[in-house]
């Protein structure tokens, strides 16, 4: 039969976590210390897993299952150190879990699912904030070229405290606050709507202080796939005219900042006056309604110039202007498209123009560790500042899946609030 024991450990900050192991007719008569400072703790305030009414009144409602016994949960602040040594391959966690791609209602929290384990090149990390990304809607619907085994916890980014290392990562340590950037085809990691998040070191950088956890888990998708469009693959130099279509959402306000600081003349569109308000305040020189007839036009006469590079989310609607407004050697970078699209291909022979696919998922490590060290550093420098739009709780984890997909009038990054810092 499964023993539930209830572990904690007196200092600073408490930890509590329920240990599932499986054994023959067993029944605890006395819960363990993880120290012996706590004895004296442990013999007064005792707590037994026949008697739930004791959870009750020594941990908050929402780390408790509806048996009454504590789910994996961690104080806010640095995890102790008898935590981050100890073995954590039985431990369980509240996580959301996908059994059956569909809809939004196959999404499930459930508050029993293993901790994962850590690997000799990766990072536990204890989830305050999991980001939310179009793509995670694409894979839960099976509509995606690389599926995961069922079932599976979506996500792929977050920000938190360091719980664990592998033996072999040396630039972080236990407490220290970081985010992880996202996912890769050369990557093991975990999903991050949960408690705890496994990541190879590789996805792992330090969160300044002047971002808040929220922040944090709004840059792995959004400013590294920005980030690659504009330097990686456009190769995009001081002084070029930059158009970001859609410019109001998570992507596009990534693009706009990490543009403007590059010394780029940066356009943006969005499609709401709220959007483009967003679109103005993070460094935008001019702003279009993408939804205004002829806005293509507009821009172009407003400029007096075609642009060099463009950022393109809705190719399948876009491609076609896009490709009549581009200057001599201009880049057409494709980061989204829902469909087919049909263009004339002499507006890019006049030119010598490209258009380019991206892809943050098939970046190689070296690839990841020059973005994530660009990024780190436009956080110290304070021109990266993701921008959130709203917060949602786990429970309301099918609500962000429809909200991400059919809002209209983006303003920023969604995230998942899985913890209280």
């Amino acid at each position: 039969m499964a023993i539930k024991r209830a572990l904690f450990s007196c200092s600073s900050s408490v930890l509590a976590v329920r240990l599932s192991r499986h054994s023959a007719n067993l029944i605890p008569r006395h819960p363990r210390h993880l120290t012996s400072s706590s004895r004296h703790l442990l013999l007064s305030r005792m707590l037994s897993p026949l008697m739930p009414h004791l959870h009750q009144q020594m941990f908050p409602p929402q780390y408790l299952d509806s048996n009454g016994y504590p789910i994996a949960y961690a104080h806010p602040g640095p995890p102790l150190a008898s935590m981050s040594s100890m073995t954590l391959n039985n431990l369980t966690m509240k996580a959301v879990r996908v059994h059956r791609f569909g809809g939004p209602d196959v999404l499930q929290v459930d508050t029993n699912v293993p901790v994962p384990e850590v690997g000799d090149d990766q990072v536990l990390v204890r989830v305050i904030y999991a980001g939310v990304n179009p793509v995670e809607t694409y894979i839960r619907e099976g509509q995606y070229s690389r599926l995961p085994e069922l079932p599976y916890t979506p996500g792929s980014d977050a920000a938190g405290y360091v719980q664990q290392l592998g033996r072999n990562v040396t630039t972080l340590k236990v407490g220290d606050r970081v985010f992880v950037s996202g996912n890769s085809s050369n990557s093991s990691n975990s999903g991050s709507y949960s408690q705890y998040v496994v990541s190879d070191g590789t996805y792992v950088f330090p969160l300044h202080p002047r971002l808040s956890f929220a922040q944090g888990a709004s840059l792995g998708v959004p400013f590294f796939t920005a980030y690659k469009a504009l330097i990686l693959r456009a190769e995009t130099k001081p002084g070029e005219t930059v158009l970001i279509h859609g410019a109001s959402g998570a992507v596009g306000t990534a693009a706009v900042q990490i543009a403007r600081a590059l010394g780029a003349i940066v356009v943006g569109t969005a499609g709401t006056k709220e959007g483009m308000d967003v679109v103005s305040k993070c460094g935008a020189h001019h702003v279009f309604n993408h939804n205004h007839k002829s806005y293509d036009k507009k821009m172009v006469e407003h400029l007096g110039t075609g642009f060099d590079v463009i950022i393109e989310h809705l190719a399948n609607i876009n491609l076609g202007h896009d490709v009549q407004m581009l200057n001599e050697k201009a880049r057409v970078m494709i980061v989204g498209c829902r469909g087919a699209v049909n263009i004339n291909p002499r507006h890019l022979m006049g030119p010598e123009a490209s258009v380019r696919g991206v892809a943050l998922g098939s970046s190689t490590p070296p690839e990841w560790a020059q973005m994530g060290a660009a990024i780190v550093a436009g956080i110290e420098a304070g021109w990266v500042s993701p921008v959130i739009n709203k917060e949602y709780t786990m429970d309301q984890v099918a609500q962000v899946h429809h909200d991400i997909v059919h809002s209209k009038g983006a303003k920023g990054k969604l995230v998942l609030r899985v913890a209280d810092d």
